[in-house]
């Protein structure tokens, strides 16, 4: 990972506020059915997910179809309390005293016979937040009551209105519970603190061919694929789960980065297709008339690379140029796509780095027009893309509170400060929801969703600043107020002073899937000093705690914690520090 260049041409952008942390996860879900026909529609389910802090909430509502099509919807419901909205996603509402309606945006106006649409909302509420218990839909009154037993798969079960196992939904997070890799979850357990977060949801590499069957690697053990996946229909009990798995072993992967080199060389694409995704595809097909909602990041630090390390930036590499001159990136990435894609179960979201690589004008729309020329490559069309993920394995910050990009400090803009740059964005929410945004206009789904891996992006602790720097100058406010704490936003390996993130969360913003923690907390970047493998990765010296740095950090020091192992083996250090400095913190 990157930071390239700042652009030549700085325009403003305004920042959006961070959402609430969810500390506690209440689980609700109503399924409600009309008593009499009507030309809005003749039935419904809905689906209402509450996620509950104490004095705040997000919901995520689903509507199902179970009559003849709607063209323009509005459902409308009664708060018990005195529940106030406060944003909303993917639907306007409108609030009068505890009456709330939900109307359509232009994107999903039409519900299908059998289809369904969701949209979501945070509120505020004092005293006690019940979940609403009846609905209209288009003034269609749906009588229903609440699930007692919301867990239970016996199919006879008033639960909500999941699709069919295999249908695709908008959003795979909502309504489902999500993968807990039990490698991960035991290494997370076994370390002082770590039961407190060894069982969240954390993604599934197969780096290797061999980790498609397993490979006995040290974080793998000896799960393949396979055993992943019957280990998540366990899981799952009949019920809706997202199985996350990372798809990452491209032809001259990572040109920009040692640490991560892979197995295959630059002109070993058929290599790619034949023997990584093409038993991939193989293997997924089995499992989709199943509840797994299987949800794959396609091949993360490949197609940014081709617009940020080419020449004549400063910042390329000759692999990276060999990558663009061959178009294996792309024939990879469309491949895997393709076949994916045609998986029923299956939601393929593309690696869009982050904000302090891709964030720059002349970065920002370039990125967005080769992930579009990717999705129609080797067999694939847009379809295939489900939507997109930021910041995979890497450290920044959700939101910067502190400094917003159209202020001015002692005469200068904060664009112009040495930390942001010149940058578009000063964090990963603005920056994905901008991106989906770009994504669209370049022909992409309007109905695209954006994840967001929080797994390393807390930076809580002691260091954590509670208020803006001063304001001397504009680099003494933004430094003095920024929560990422690296020393440069180009560093990417082992960072120290980092913390885990917000936890994983379903629909937390508006265009955004979820916040899902992709890269597992405690497996490590990349190793500290040369260390012989047999897994194709290299040294870096970005690992290296002494290195003094490159075009692509700013000639700054590395920022790396020491006696780091190869990528992908157990960082007990890492780990540690992550706990020590997560925001939110760990209860």
């Amino acid at each position: 990972m990157s930071t390239p260049p700042r652009a030549a041409n700085p325009r403003s952008w305004a920042r959006r506020g961070l959402a609430a942390t969810s500390a506690v996860v209440l689980g609700t879900t109503l399924a409600v059915t009309t008593s009499s026909p009507a030309s809005a529609a003749t039935g419904c389910e809905v689906d209402y997910q509450l996620n509950d802090w104490g004095s705040g909430f997000t919901a995520n509502v689903e509507i199902t179809n179970l009559g003849d099509p709607v063209n323009g919807w509005t459902l409308e419901w009664d708060f018990a309390g005195n529940q106030q909205v406060t944003n909303a996603w993917n639907g306007t509402l409108t609030q009068n005293g505890q009456s709330v309606s939900a109307t359509n945006t232009g994107h999903n106006a039409a519900i299908a016979t059998d289809a369904t649409v969701a949209f979501g909302f945070q509120g505020s509420y004092s005293g006690t937040n019940e979940a609403p218990t009846e609905f209209t839909l288009n003034g269609v009154l749906c009588q229903g009551q609440v699930d007692p037993d919301p867990g239970d798969p016996d199919p006879g079960d008033p639960d909500p209105g999941d699709p069919e196992p295999g249908q695709r939904v908008d959003n795979p997070y909502v309504g489902a519970n999500v993968y807990v890799n039990p490698i991960w979850s035991a290494n997370a357990a076994a370390e002082p603190g770590g039961e407190a977060v060894a069982d969240e949801p954390t993604g599934v590499w197969l780096d290797r061919i061999s980790a498609i069957e397993g490979n006995d690697s040290p974080t793998t053990g000896s799960m393949g694929l396979r055993d992943h996946l019957d280990e998540a229909l366990e899981q799952a009990n009949g019920e809706p789960l997202v199985f996350q798995v990372v798809i990452y072993n491209l032809p001259g992967r990572d040109c920009a980065a040692l640490a991560s080199n892979g197995e295959l060389g630059p002109e070993e694409i058929g290599r790619y297709k034949n023997d990584y995704i093409d038993p991939i595809a193989d293997i997924l097909a089995d499992y989709e008339d199943t509840e797994l909602r299987i949800v794959t990041t396609v091949e993360i630090d490949s197609l940014p690379n081709l617009v940020t390390n080419v020449t004549p930036r400063e910042t390329a590499t000759d692999n990276c140029d060999q990558m663009l001159a061959n178009g294996n990136y792309v024939e990879g990435v469309g491949y895997a796509l393709a076949q994916l894609g045609a998986i029923d179960n299956v939601y393929n979201y593309v690696d869009a780095g982050h904000h302090g690589w891709i964030g720059w004008e002349n970065n920002f729309t370039a990125s967005a027009e080769l992930f579009y020329e990717a999705a129609n490559a080797a067999g694939a069309s847009p379809d295939d893309v489900h939507g997109f993920i930021a910041n995979t394995a890497n450290y920044s910050a959700l939101v910067e509170d502190n400094f917003a990009i159209g202020e001015t400090i002692a005469g200068q803009p904060v664009r112009q400060s040495s930390w942001v740059d010149w940058n578009q964005f000063t964090g990963e929410l603005d920056f994905a929801q901008a991106l989906r945004e770009e994504l669209v206009g370049q022909g992409f789904d309007s109905g695209i969703g954006m994840l967001i891996d929080t797994s390393r992006n807390g930076w809580g602790g002691p260091d954590r600043p509670d208020g803006p720097g001063p304001t001397t100058s504009v680099d003494a406010y933004v430094d003095g107020g920024r929560y990422d704490r690296r020393i440069h936003l180009g560093n990417w390996c082992n960072q120290a002073g980092a913390g885990l993130g917000e936890r994983p969360q379903a629909a937390p913003e508006p265009g955004i899937d979820a916040y899902v923690w992709m890269k597992p907390p405690g497996e490590s970047d990349g190793s500290s000093e040369p260390i012989d493998n047999d897994e194709g990765k290299g040294f870096d010296r970005m690992c290296d705690p002494t290195y003094e740095g490159n075009v692509r950090n700013g000639d700054n020091m590395s920022g790396a914690l020491p006696e780091a192992p190869v990528s992908g083996h157990w960082f007990s250090a890492q780990f540690q520090e992550l706990l020590a400095n997560a925001y939110p913190p760990i209860q």
